[in-house]
């Protein structure tokens, strides 16, 4: 999703949560600036490892029964939260989309294996990008919800998970697999509100939603 249209569902998502652009954007210049030594690619350099069909893995509870049900096909694309789970798995991920949050001890490990890392700067992870965004070993990929610039791109996307549908649909997936997706009863976690988690999950569901007439998306129990 080109940054012309995801603008005006960026702009309702900010009024719908009560976020700020503001914060997002002074996330953005940290972020840039912890990352001066990483390796830093393009993402021309990334389509390169995207194929025309990806996998995208949630971190719902039904992740290990979507796998089992729906073989992993092409790219596989984790989001953040879900790497470890993965890992467990013996599934090493091609590409890891971030806000720095759940186990990130198991996203640097993915980096150092050779995973893409897509690291997102929004403004309630200020203090996760400023201990963790410099420490991948791998190529970044630095992202932003709002307006791109240089060497922070904006693929569009709320969450991790529709980020990474958003992100494989932009760099050349024409099918995606989307396994550990359940918009209606996430996995808890320690010091997030359920009540906002739901809210963030239904924008999820929409934006994924308007990608379907570009991409076909596949669901295990289609």
């Amino acid at each position: 999703m080109r940054h012309s249209e995801w603008e005006p569902i960026y702009r309702e998502i900010l009024v719908d949560m009560g976020y700020g652009r503001a914060e997002d954007e002074a996330c953005v210049r940290v972020l840039k600036a912890v990352t001066l030594n990483s390796d830093l690619i393009t993402d021309d350099e990334a389509a390169e490892r995207f194929s025309e069909t990806a996998t995208v893995f949630g971190d719902a509870p039904c992740l290990e029964s979507d796998i089992a049900l729906l073989p992993p096909e092409g790219t596989l694309v984790s989001s953040g939260s879900a790497v470890v789970r993965l890992l467990a798995l013996g599934i090493l991920p091609d590409a890891v989309v971030t806000d720095l949050d759940g186990d990130i001890y198991a996203q640097l490990d993915a980096s150092a294996r050779g995973a893409i890392t897509f690291i997102h700067a929004h403004g309630d992870n200020q203090d996760l990008v400023r201990m963790y965004a410099g420490l991948f070993k791998g190529p970044v990929i630095l992202t932003t919800q709002s307006v791109p610039e240089n060497t922070v791109l904006d693929f569009g996307g709320f969450t991790d998970g529709d980020r990474a549908v958003c992100i494989a649909q932009e760099l050349g997936a024409r099918r995606i697999l989307l396994e550990g997706f359940d918009f209606e009863h996430p996995n808890p976690k320690e010091g997030s509100d359920p009540s906002v988690k739901l809210r963030k999950l239904a924008w999820a569901k929409r934006i994924i939603e308007n990608l379907s007439d570009r991409s076909s998306l596949v669901f295990p129990n289609n």
